[in-house]
């Protein structure tokens, strides 16, 4: 009696290669947009309790937690734009270049995909009939993979990078500059430094679990930081009002 190989389940439910590659995409976009929220989470809260440090009246301080919210935002989105524009416009070229490779040396190009796949550990045989399978359904493709591995639809767009950031900036940035305008005036400043430490918290835990790291040791550095940049600049903005500055 003929047994059957007890694979198929496995094999199913076996994600595809690519799908991998899009779901780490994807979880590398969303790990980027908890950072972006955690900078705006620090830098707008630090700007708010420094500011009420030095003065409790509501204007100065909801004048200051705005410029720090949309001028972050922006300088966020442009810092994410020139460095995505820089890789993209060099996994452009390294595209075009490849496919102009390819168009005037395809012989020359097939044989060196076969010696890429000879590197890997397939005899010649199979290296061959693995490279002429791939070169007929995809050559560029094929190529992009094995010489850099890069795929010409992952290619990231310096515009949406930009938007992104901006708008998990202003997400995260949204949350101590609504507790410091809403916060009665005597409890202005302990809210908003447990609204930011809490989703500091929240951030970092969830940085860490994206990025398969610690969640423990990652949660409690970020948290600590944010208190020691909130408690400075409390103090700072304390000193001026106090020495008349402001």
């Amino acid at each position: 009696m003929n047994s059957v190989p007890a694979t198929s389940d496995s094999e199913s439910t076996r994600p595809e290669p690519h799908a991998d590659t899009n779901l780490a995409h994807k979880l590398n976009w969303l790990r980027a947009g908890v950072l972006g929220a955690n900078d705006g989470i620090v830098s707008v809260a630090a700007t708010l309790v420094g500011v009420a440090g030095a003065t409790s009246a509501i204007g100065p301080i909801a004048a200051a937690g705005t410029a720090a919210v949309v001028g972050g935002a922006i300088s966020m989105a442009l810092g994410e734009y020139v460095s995505v524009s820089s890789s993209s416009d060099a996994q452009t070229a390294l595209i075009a270049k490849e496919r102009r490779e390819l168009e005037e040396d395809p012989e020359g190009e097939f044989q060196e995909l076969v010696g890429l796949y000879e590197e890997q550990g397939l005899c010649r045989e199979t290296a061959t009939m693995v490279a002429t399978e791939l070169t007929e359904k995809d050559a560029l493709g094929a190529h992009l993979n094995m010489e850099l591995n890069l795929d010409e639809d992952e290619v990231v767009s310096p515009w949406q990078a930009a938007g992104s950031s901006f708008l998990s900036f202003v997400i995260g940035a949204l949350l101590p500059f609504l507790t410091m305008v809403l916060s009665p005036a005597d409890i202005r400043v302990p809210a908003t430094f447990v609204v930011t430490i809490v989703a500091l918290a929240l951030t970092g835990a969830t940085g860490a679990y994206l990025g398969q790291a610690r969640i423990g040791r990652a949660t409690i550095r970020v948290v600590l930081g944010g208190i020691a940049a909130l408690a400075i600049t409390f103090l700072v903005g304390r000193l001026l009002g106090t020495s008349g500055t402001f």
